[in-house]
Protein backbone atom coordinates (compact mmCIF):
# COMPACT_ATOMS: atom_id res chain seq x y z
CA UNK A 1 0.00 0.00 0.00
CA UNK A 2 1.15 3.52 -0.67
CA UNK A 3 2.79 5.48 2.08
CA UNK A 4 1.80 9.12 2.51
CA UNK A 5 4.83 9.76 4.69
CA UNK A 6 7.05 10.07 1.65
CA UNK A 7 4.55 11.14 -0.93
CA UNK A 8 5.20 13.74 -3.61
CA UNK A 9 4.93 17.40 -2.71
CA UNK A 10 2.45 19.57 -4.53
CA UNK A 11 3.40 22.63 -6.60
CA UNK A 12 4.35 25.57 -4.44
CA UNK A 13 5.17 23.45 -1.41
CA UNK A 14 8.78 22.85 -0.31
CA UNK A 15 9.80 19.20 -0.40
CA UNK A 16 9.43 17.33 2.90
CA UNK A 17 11.41 14.49 4.33
CA UNK A 18 9.65 11.67 6.10
CA UNK A 19 10.61 12.99 9.53
CA UNK A 20 9.01 16.34 8.73
CA UNK A 21 5.58 14.95 7.90
CA UNK A 22 3.02 15.12 10.67
CA UNK A 23 1.16 12.17 12.14
CA UNK A 24 -2.07 13.87 11.17
CA UNK A 25 -1.09 13.46 7.52
CA UNK A 26 0.09 9.88 8.09
CA UNK A 27 -3.27 8.72 9.37
CA UNK A 28 -4.90 9.53 6.00
CA UNK A 29 -3.51 6.32 4.59
CA UNK A 30 -5.20 4.20 7.26
CA UNK A 31 -8.78 5.23 6.72
CA UNK A 32 -9.95 2.15 4.80
CA UNK A 33 -8.42 -0.52 7.01
CA UNK A 34 -10.19 -3.29 8.87
CA UNK A 35 -7.68 -3.73 11.69
CA UNK A 36 -6.45 -1.94 14.76
CA UNK A 37 -2.82 -1.05 15.12
CA UNK A 38 -0.69 -0.29 18.14
CA UNK A 39 2.22 0.88 16.04
CA UNK A 40 1.20 4.53 15.81
CA UNK A 41 3.30 6.52 18.21
CA UNK A 42 1.67 9.92 18.41
CA UNK A 43 -0.91 12.30 16.97
CA UNK A 44 -4.61 12.80 17.37
CA UNK A 45 -7.23 10.81 15.56
CA UNK A 46 -10.57 12.44 14.93
CA UNK A 47 -13.41 10.42 16.33
CA UNK A 48 -11.22 8.13 18.38
CA UNK A 49 -10.17 8.57 21.97
CA UNK A 50 -6.40 8.13 22.04
CA UNK A 51 -4.11 7.99 25.01
CA UNK A 52 -0.37 7.69 24.81
CA UNK A 53 1.90 6.34 27.52
CA UNK A 54 5.47 7.48 28.07
CA UNK A 55 6.83 4.42 26.30
CA UNK A 56 5.01 5.30 23.09
CA UNK A 57 2.36 2.58 23.37
CA UNK A 58 -1.28 3.32 22.73
CA UNK A 59 -4.02 2.20 25.07
CA UNK A 60 -6.60 -0.34 23.93
CA UNK A 61 -9.14 2.45 23.76
CA UNK A 62 -7.59 3.79 20.57
CA UNK A 63 -9.35 2.85 17.34
CA UNK A 64 -6.74 3.97 14.82
CA UNK A 65 -6.83 1.67 11.83
CA UNK A 66 -3.86 0.52 9.79
CA UNK A 67 -4.28 -0.82 6.27
CA UNK A 68 -1.80 -3.63 6.88
CA UNK A 69 0.89 -1.53 5.23
CA UNK A 70 4.21 -1.41 7.02
CA UNK A 71 5.55 1.50 5.04
CA UNK A 72 4.55 4.17 7.55
CA UNK A 73 7.39 5.59 9.63
CA UNK A 74 5.92 3.95 12.72
CA UNK A 75 7.12 0.65 11.28
CA UNK A 76 10.33 1.75 9.60
CA UNK A 77 13.65 1.43 11.36
CA UNK A 78 15.77 4.54 11.81
CA UNK A 79 18.14 3.25 9.15
CA UNK A 80 15.28 2.72 6.69
CA UNK A 81 13.86 6.15 7.47
CA UNK A 82 17.22 7.71 6.67
CA UNK A 83 17.48 5.80 3.39
CA UNK A 84 13.94 6.74 2.36
CA UNK A 85 14.63 10.41 3.15
CA UNK A 86 17.29 10.26 0.44
CA UNK A 87 14.78 9.01 -2.14
CA UNK A 88 13.58 12.43 -3.19
CA UNK A 89 14.10 15.34 -5.55
CA UNK A 90 16.83 16.75 -3.30
CA UNK A 91 19.04 13.77 -4.12
CA UNK A 92 18.60 14.31 -7.85
CA UNK A 93 19.18 18.05 -7.50
CA UNK A 94 22.44 17.42 -5.62
CA UNK A 95 23.78 15.14 -8.36
CA UNK A 96 22.78 17.62 -11.07
CA UNK A 97 24.43 20.48 -9.18
CA UNK A 98 27.60 18.45 -8.58
CA UNK A 99 27.87 17.66 -12.28
CA UNK A 100 27.79 21.38 -13.05
CA UNK A 101 30.45 22.30 -10.49
CA UNK A 102 32.99 19.53 -10.37
CA UNK A 103 35.61 18.39 -12.85
CA UNK A 104 34.24 16.43 -15.81
CA UNK A 105 36.19 13.36 -14.73
CA UNK A 106 34.16 13.30 -11.51
CA UNK A 107 30.75 13.64 -13.15
CA UNK A 108 28.06 11.06 -12.53
CA UNK A 109 26.42 9.49 -15.56
CA UNK A 110 22.69 10.02 -15.02
CA UNK A 111 20.38 7.25 -16.20
CA UNK A 112 16.59 7.34 -15.85
CA UNK A 113 14.37 4.29 -16.22
CA UNK A 114 10.67 5.02 -16.63
CA UNK A 115 7.97 2.50 -15.69
CA UNK A 116 5.44 2.09 -18.52
CA UNK A 117 2.61 2.71 -16.03
CA UNK A 118 3.99 6.22 -15.47
CA UNK A 119 3.82 7.17 -19.12
CA UNK A 120 0.00 7.55 -19.31
CA UNK A 121 0.19 10.06 -16.43
CA UNK A 122 2.52 12.31 -18.41
CA UNK A 123 0.49 11.80 -21.59
CA UNK A 124 -2.65 13.07 -19.83
CA UNK A 125 -0.85 15.95 -18.14
CA UNK A 126 0.80 16.98 -21.43
CA UNK A 127 -2.40 16.56 -23.46
CA UNK A 128 -0.83 14.15 -25.96
CA UNK A 129 -0.83 10.41 -26.67
CA UNK A 130 1.45 8.04 -24.75
CA UNK A 131 4.16 7.89 -27.43
CA UNK A 132 4.40 11.68 -27.66
CA UNK A 133 4.20 11.97 -23.88
CA UNK A 134 7.15 9.62 -23.51
CA UNK A 135 9.24 11.73 -25.90
CA UNK A 136 8.32 14.97 -24.11
CA UNK A 137 9.24 13.38 -20.76
CA UNK A 138 12.53 12.25 -22.25
CA UNK A 139 13.08 15.80 -23.49
CA UNK A 140 12.55 17.19 -19.98
CA UNK A 141 14.83 14.66 -18.30
CA UNK A 142 17.60 15.35 -20.79
CA UNK A 143 17.07 19.08 -20.32
CA UNK A 144 17.80 18.49 -16.63
CA UNK A 145 21.05 16.73 -17.43
CA UNK A 146 20.05 13.06 -17.65
CA UNK A 147 22.14 11.38 -20.34
CA UNK A 148 20.12 8.17 -20.93
CA UNK A 149 16.39 7.55 -20.61
CA UNK A 150 15.05 3.99 -20.87
CA UNK A 151 11.66 2.45 -20.27
CA UNK A 152 11.49 -0.66 -18.10
CA UNK A 153 9.42 -2.83 -20.46
CA UNK A 154 12.44 -4.99 -21.29
CA UNK A 155 13.06 -5.60 -17.58
CA UNK A 156 9.39 -6.48 -17.09
CA UNK A 157 9.76 -8.97 -19.93
CA UNK A 158 12.60 -10.68 -18.06
CA UNK A 159 10.51 -10.80 -14.89
CA UNK A 160 7.52 -12.30 -16.71
CA UNK A 161 9.57 -14.97 -18.48
CA UNK A 162 11.34 -15.97 -15.28
CA UNK A 163 8.01 -16.06 -13.40
CA UNK A 164 6.51 -18.27 -16.11
CA UNK A 165 9.41 -20.70 -15.84
CA UNK A 166 9.24 -20.79 -12.05
CA UNK A 167 5.49 -21.43 -12.07
CA UNK A 168 5.92 -24.48 -14.32
CA UNK A 169 8.61 -25.81 -11.99
CA UNK A 170 6.45 -25.25 -8.91
CA UNK A 171 3.41 -26.83 -10.55
CA UNK A 172 5.34 -29.99 -11.44
CA UNK A 173 6.61 -30.46 -7.88
CA UNK A 174 3.33 -29.56 -6.18
CA UNK A 175 2.64 -33.09 -4.95
CA UNK A 176 5.84 -33.37 -2.90
CA UNK A 177 6.41 -29.70 -1.97
CA UNK A 178 3.75 -28.13 0.24
CA UNK A 179 5.15 -24.65 -0.42
CA UNK A 180 5.11 -24.95 -4.22
CA UNK A 181 1.55 -23.68 -4.71
CA UNK A 182 -0.08 -21.28 -4.66
CA UNK A 183 2.60 -19.04 -6.11
CA UNK A 184 2.28 -15.34 -5.35
CA UNK A 185 3.69 -12.72 -7.70
CA UNK A 186 6.60 -10.65 -6.43
CA UNK A 187 6.55 -7.38 -8.38
CA UNK A 188 4.71 -5.25 -5.78
CA UNK A 189 6.99 -4.01 -2.94
CA UNK A 190 4.07 -3.03 -0.68
CA UNK A 191 2.77 -6.59 -0.81
CA UNK A 192 6.26 -8.06 -0.36
CA UNK A 193 6.98 -5.99 2.73
CA UNK A 194 3.63 -6.94 4.26
CA UNK A 195 4.17 -10.62 3.44
CA UNK A 196 7.66 -10.66 4.97
CA UNK A 197 6.99 -8.53 8.04
CA UNK A 198 3.48 -9.66 8.99
CA UNK A 199 2.56 -12.95 7.32
CA UNK A 200 5.98 -14.55 7.56
CA UNK A 201 6.22 -18.30 7.04
CA UNK A 202 2.58 -18.55 5.99
CA UNK A 203 3.31 -16.78 2.71
CA UNK A 204 7.05 -16.13 2.22
CA UNK A 205 7.89 -19.59 0.75
CA UNK A 206 5.09 -19.16 -1.81
CA UNK A 207 6.40 -15.88 -3.27
CA UNK A 208 7.90 -16.09 -6.75
CA UNK A 209 11.65 -15.47 -6.59
CA UNK A 210 11.82 -13.48 -9.84
CA UNK A 211 13.01 -9.95 -9.24
CA UNK A 212 10.61 -7.10 -9.95
CA UNK A 213 10.97 -5.15 -13.21
CA UNK A 214 12.48 -2.23 -11.27
CA UNK A 215 15.25 -4.29 -9.74
CA UNK A 216 16.01 -6.21 -12.92
CA UNK A 217 16.33 -2.84 -14.64
CA UNK A 218 18.68 -1.75 -11.88
CA UNK A 219 20.82 -4.81 -12.46
CA UNK A 220 20.74 -4.29 -16.22
CA UNK A 221 21.90 -0.69 -15.88
CA UNK A 222 24.58 -1.22 -13.23
CA UNK A 223 25.95 -4.36 -14.86
CA UNK A 224 25.36 -4.70 -18.61
CA UNK A 225 24.94 -1.00 -19.46
CA UNK A 226 27.97 0.03 -17.41
CA UNK A 227 30.15 -2.52 -19.18
CA UNK A 228 28.89 -1.36 -22.56
CA UNK A 229 29.66 2.25 -21.67
CA UNK A 230 32.98 1.35 -20.01
CA UNK A 231 31.98 3.16 -16.83
CA UNK A 232 32.16 1.94 -13.25
CA UNK A 233 28.75 1.32 -11.58
CA UNK A 234 29.50 3.70 -8.70
CA UNK A 235 29.88 6.50 -11.25
CA UNK A 236 26.35 5.96 -12.54
CA UNK A 237 23.37 7.57 -10.82
CA UNK A 238 20.37 5.44 -11.74
CA UNK A 239 16.92 6.86 -11.02
CA UNK A 240 13.57 5.22 -11.64
CA UNK A 241 10.33 7.07 -12.39
CA UNK A 242 7.46 5.05 -10.95
CA UNK A 243 3.76 5.44 -10.10
CA UNK A 244 4.29 4.01 -6.61
CA UNK A 245 5.86 5.32 -3.39
CA UNK A 246 6.68 1.83 -2.11
CA UNK A 247 9.18 1.40 -4.94
CA UNK A 248 11.41 3.66 -2.84
CA UNK A 249 11.40 1.03 -0.11
CA UNK A 250 12.26 -1.69 -2.60
CA UNK A 251 15.26 0.24 -3.89
CA UNK A 252 16.89 0.35 -0.44
CA UNK A 253 16.59 -3.38 0.31
CA UNK A 254 19.93 -4.83 1.45
CA UNK A 255 20.14 -7.45 -1.30
CA UNK A 256 20.13 -4.75 -3.96
CA UNK A 257 23.22 -3.00 -2.57
CA UNK A 258 26.75 -3.81 -3.76
CA UNK A 259 28.92 -3.33 -0.67
CA UNK A 260 32.12 -3.87 -2.65
CA UNK A 261 31.40 -0.99 -5.05
CA UNK A 262 29.26 0.90 -2.52
CA UNK A 263 26.43 1.37 -4.98
CA UNK A 264 22.78 0.43 -5.32
CA UNK A 265 21.13 -1.06 -8.39
CA UNK A 266 18.63 1.80 -8.15
CA UNK A 267 19.99 4.94 -6.51
CA UNK A 268 16.76 6.91 -6.36
CA UNK A 269 13.06 6.38 -7.08
CA UNK A 270 10.93 9.40 -7.95
CA UNK A 271 7.20 9.21 -8.47
CA UNK A 272 5.50 10.47 -11.61
CA UNK A 273 4.05 13.42 -9.74
CA UNK A 274 7.42 14.31 -8.19
CA UNK A 275 8.86 14.64 -11.69
CA UNK A 276 5.85 16.66 -12.84
CA UNK A 277 6.19 18.94 -9.79
CA UNK A 278 9.86 19.45 -10.62
CA UNK A 279 8.82 20.46 -14.11
CA UNK A 280 6.36 23.00 -12.68
CA UNK A 281 8.89 24.25 -10.14
CA UNK A 282 11.31 24.99 -12.97
CA UNK A 283 8.51 26.62 -14.97
CA UNK A 284 9.07 24.38 -17.98
CA UNK A 285 6.12 24.14 -20.35
CA UNK A 286 5.31 21.21 -22.60
CA UNK A 287 5.43 23.40 -25.69
CA UNK A 288 9.07 24.36 -25.17
CA UNK A 289 10.22 20.76 -24.64
CA UNK A 290 11.93 18.88 -27.43
CA UNK A 291 10.45 15.51 -28.37
CA UNK A 292 13.30 13.06 -27.94
CA UNK A 293 12.93 9.29 -28.50
CA UNK A 294 13.74 7.06 -25.54
CA UNK A 295 17.12 5.38 -25.55
CA UNK A 296 17.54 1.67 -26.20
CA UNK A 297 19.49 -0.47 -23.78
CA UNK A 298 21.32 -2.16 -26.67
CA UNK A 299 22.31 1.19 -28.15
CA UNK A 300 20.63 0.65 -31.52
CA UNK A 301 16.98 1.75 -31.22
CA UNK A 302 15.82 -0.67 -33.93
CA UNK A 303 12.05 -1.01 -33.43
CA UNK A 304 11.65 1.81 -30.92
CA UNK A 305 7.85 1.74 -30.81
CA UNK A 306 6.40 1.71 -27.29
CA UNK A 307 4.68 -1.54 -26.36
CA UNK A 308 3.05 -2.97 -23.27
CA UNK A 309 2.33 -6.39 -21.84
CA UNK A 310 -1.09 -7.95 -21.31
CA UNK A 311 -2.89 -6.88 -18.16
CA UNK A 312 -5.22 -4.32 -16.63
CA UNK A 313 -2.85 -1.41 -16.15
CA UNK A 314 -0.08 -3.47 -14.56
CA UNK A 315 2.57 -5.75 -16.05
CA UNK A 316 0.12 -8.59 -16.68
CA UNK A 317 1.89 -11.39 -14.82
CA UNK A 318 -1.35 -13.34 -14.38
CA UNK A 319 -2.32 -13.27 -18.03
CA UNK A 320 1.12 -14.14 -19.36
CA UNK A 321 1.69 -16.97 -16.87
CA UNK A 322 -1.84 -18.31 -17.44
CA UNK A 323 -1.44 -18.50 -21.21
CA UNK A 324 2.04 -19.97 -20.93
CA UNK A 325 0.96 -22.61 -18.38
CA UNK A 326 -2.10 -23.59 -20.40
CA UNK A 327 0.11 -24.26 -23.42
CA UNK A 328 3.08 -25.79 -21.60
CA UNK A 329 1.17 -28.04 -19.20
CA UNK A 330 -2.00 -28.91 -21.13
CA UNK A 331 -1.36 -28.04 -24.78
CA UNK A 332 -4.16 -25.48 -24.77
CA UNK A 333 -3.82 -22.20 -26.68
CA UNK A 334 -5.57 -19.42 -24.79
CA UNK A 335 -6.11 -16.32 -26.92
CA UNK A 336 -8.59 -14.41 -24.78
CA UNK A 337 -8.81 -14.40 -20.98
CA UNK A 338 -12.18 -13.94 -19.29
CA UNK A 339 -12.15 -12.61 -15.75
CA UNK A 340 -14.86 -13.59 -13.29
CA UNK A 341 -15.49 -10.88 -10.70
CA UNK A 342 -15.88 -12.23 -7.17
CA UNK A 343 -16.00 -9.73 -4.31
CA UNK A 344 -15.35 -6.67 -6.47
CA UNK A 345 -13.42 -5.50 -9.53
CA UNK A 346 -10.17 -5.96 -7.62
CA UNK A 347 -10.82 -9.60 -6.71
CA UNK A 348 -11.21 -11.63 -9.88
CA UNK A 349 -10.38 -15.13 -11.01
CA UNK A 350 -9.52 -16.88 -14.25
CA UNK A 351 -10.20 -20.55 -14.89
CA UNK A 352 -9.06 -23.03 -17.54
CA UNK A 353 -11.49 -25.92 -17.98
CA UNK A 354 -11.57 -28.93 -20.27
CA UNK A 355 -14.32 -31.55 -20.41
CA UNK A 356 -15.79 -30.26 -17.17
CA UNK A 357 -12.46 -30.49 -15.32
CA UNK A 358 -10.76 -27.42 -13.88
CA UNK A 359 -7.16 -27.44 -15.01
CA UNK A 360 -6.00 -24.04 -13.81
CA UNK A 361 -7.49 -21.47 -11.46
CA UNK A 362 -5.72 -18.13 -10.99
CA UNK A 363 -6.77 -14.99 -9.13
CA UNK A 364 -5.97 -11.26 -9.32
CA UNK A 365 -6.16 -9.67 -5.86
CA UNK A 366 -5.59 -5.93 -5.59
CA UNK A 367 -5.81 -3.73 -2.50
CA UNK A 368 -5.23 -4.65 1.14
CA UNK A 369 -8.85 -5.36 1.96
CA UNK A 370 -8.91 -8.08 -0.67
CA UNK A 371 -5.45 -9.26 0.37
CA UNK A 372 -6.73 -9.67 3.91
CA UNK A 373 -9.61 -11.79 2.62
CA UNK A 374 -7.17 -13.93 0.63
CA UNK A 375 -4.88 -14.49 3.62
CA UNK A 376 -7.83 -15.27 5.89
CA UNK A 377 -8.87 -18.01 3.45
CA UNK A 378 -5.30 -19.25 3.24
CA UNK A 379 -5.13 -19.63 7.01
CA UNK A 380 -8.17 -21.86 6.77
CA UNK A 381 -6.80 -23.82 3.82
CA UNK A 382 -9.45 -22.53 1.44
CA UNK A 383 -7.34 -21.12 -1.40
CA UNK A 384 -8.05 -23.08 -4.61
CA UNK A 385 -5.68 -21.03 -6.76
CA UNK A 386 -2.37 -22.15 -8.23
CA UNK A 387 -1.28 -18.53 -8.78
CA UNK A 388 -2.33 -15.20 -7.34
CA UNK A 389 -1.27 -11.85 -8.80
CA UNK A 390 -1.11 -9.59 -5.76
CA UNK A 391 -0.90 -5.79 -5.87
CA UNK A 392 -1.33 -3.54 -2.85
CA UNK A 393 -2.92 -0.68 -4.81
CA UNK A 394 -6.64 -1.02 -5.58
CA UNK A 395 -6.93 -0.85 -9.35
CA UNK A 396 -3.33 -1.92 -9.92
CA UNK A 397 -0.17 0.01 -10.74
CA UNK A 398 -1.81 2.80 -12.73
CA UNK A 399 -3.62 3.76 -9.53
CA UNK A 400 -0.39 4.18 -7.56
CA UNK A 401 -0.61 7.09 -5.15
CA UNK A 402 2.52 8.57 -6.66
CA UNK A 403 0.45 9.72 -9.61
CA UNK A 404 -3.25 8.98 -9.14
CA UNK A 405 -3.96 10.90 -5.94
CA UNK A 406 -6.39 13.77 -6.30
CA UNK A 407 -4.87 17.26 -6.05
CA UNK A 408 -8.16 18.68 -4.80
CA UNK A 409 -8.91 15.95 -2.26
CA UNK A 410 -5.60 14.62 -0.99
CA UNK A 411 -5.72 11.05 0.25
CA UNK A 412 -8.32 10.11 -2.37
CA UNK A 413 -7.87 8.75 -5.87
CA UNK A 414 -8.61 10.98 -8.84
CA UNK A 415 -10.98 8.53 -10.52
CA UNK A 416 -11.32 10.59 -13.69
CA UNK A 417 -7.53 10.68 -14.07
CA UNK A 418 -7.28 6.93 -13.46
CA UNK A 419 -9.88 6.24 -16.15
CA UNK A 420 -8.01 8.45 -18.61
CA UNK A 421 -4.74 6.68 -17.81
CA UNK A 422 -6.35 3.27 -18.26
CA UNK A 423 -7.64 4.26 -21.69
CA UNK A 424 -4.26 5.70 -22.69
CA UNK A 425 -2.37 2.63 -21.46
CA UNK A 426 -4.68 0.22 -23.29
CA UNK A 427 -4.01 2.08 -26.54
CA UNK A 428 -0.43 0.77 -26.60
CA UNK A 429 0.15 -2.36 -28.70
CA UNK A 430 0.79 -5.62 -26.82
CA UNK A 431 3.91 -7.68 -27.49
CA UNK A 432 4.66 -11.00 -25.84
CA UNK A 433 8.04 -11.00 -24.08
CA UNK A 434 8.81 -14.29 -25.85
CA UNK A 435 8.73 -12.35 -29.13
CA UNK A 436 10.97 -9.52 -27.99
CA UNK A 437 14.33 -9.89 -29.80
CA UNK A 438 16.04 -7.60 -27.29
CA UNK A 439 15.35 -10.11 -24.53
CA UNK A 440 16.77 -12.97 -26.55
CA UNK A 441 19.91 -10.97 -27.29
CA UNK A 442 20.38 -10.01 -23.65
CA UNK A 443 19.83 -13.56 -22.44
CA UNK A 444 22.81 -14.60 -24.57
CA UNK A 445 25.10 -11.58 -24.45
CA UNK A 446 24.48 -10.52 -20.84
CA UNK A 447 23.29 -13.63 -18.99
CA UNK A 448 25.06 -16.44 -20.87
CA UNK A 449 21.80 -18.26 -21.62
CA UNK A 450 18.28 -18.53 -20.23
CA UNK A 451 19.02 -21.24 -17.68
CA UNK A 452 22.50 -20.14 -16.71
CA UNK A 453 23.78 -19.65 -13.18
CA UNK A 454 24.27 -15.99 -14.02
CA UNK A 455 20.62 -15.61 -15.04
CA UNK A 456 19.54 -17.21 -11.78
CA UNK A 457 21.72 -14.83 -9.78
CA UNK A 458 20.83 -11.58 -11.54
CA UNK A 459 17.14 -12.17 -12.27
CA UNK A 460 16.09 -13.77 -8.96
CA UNK A 461 16.20 -12.94 -5.27
CA UNK A 462 15.08 -14.37 -1.93
CA UNK A 463 12.25 -13.29 0.31
CA UNK A 464 12.60 -13.77 4.02
CA UNK A 465 10.41 -14.45 7.00
CA UNK A 466 10.99 -11.40 9.22
CA UNK A 467 8.42 -12.28 11.84
CA UNK A 468 7.47 -15.13 14.14
CA UNK A 469 4.94 -17.57 12.65
CA UNK A 470 2.40 -16.58 15.27
CA UNK A 471 0.05 -13.70 14.55
CA UNK A 472 1.36 -10.37 15.90
CA UNK A 473 -0.79 -9.08 18.78
CA UNK A 474 -1.58 -5.80 17.03
CA UNK A 475 -3.05 -7.58 14.00
CA UNK A 476 -6.67 -8.60 14.25
CA UNK A 477 -8.15 -10.74 11.50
Amino acid sequence: MESDVHRADWPGEPPKKMSEVSVAKRKDKCENCTKQCSKKQSGNDDGAARQQHGNGQITEGSQLLLSACLSCDGCLSEEETLKISQQGLEELEQVLALNKKCDVSKHKVLVASVCPQSLPFFAIKFGVDVADGAQKLCGFLKLLGVQFVFDTTVAAGFSILESQKEFIQRYRRRHHDSHALPMFTSSCPGWIRYAERVLGSLVAPHICTARSPQQIMGCLVKDYFCKQQNVSPENVFHMVVAPCFDKKLEAVREEFYNSLLETRDVDCVLTSREIYCLMERRRVTVEELDSIPLDHVLGDPGDAALVRHDGRGSEGFLEHIFKHAAKELFGVDVHEITYKTLRNRDFQEVTLERDGETLLQFAAVYGFRNIQTLVHRMRKGRVPYQLVEVLSCPGGCLSGRGQAESEADKGQLDKALVQQMEEAYSSLPVRLPELNPTLQTLYQDWLQGQNSVRAGKLLHTEFRNHTAPTQPPHMQW
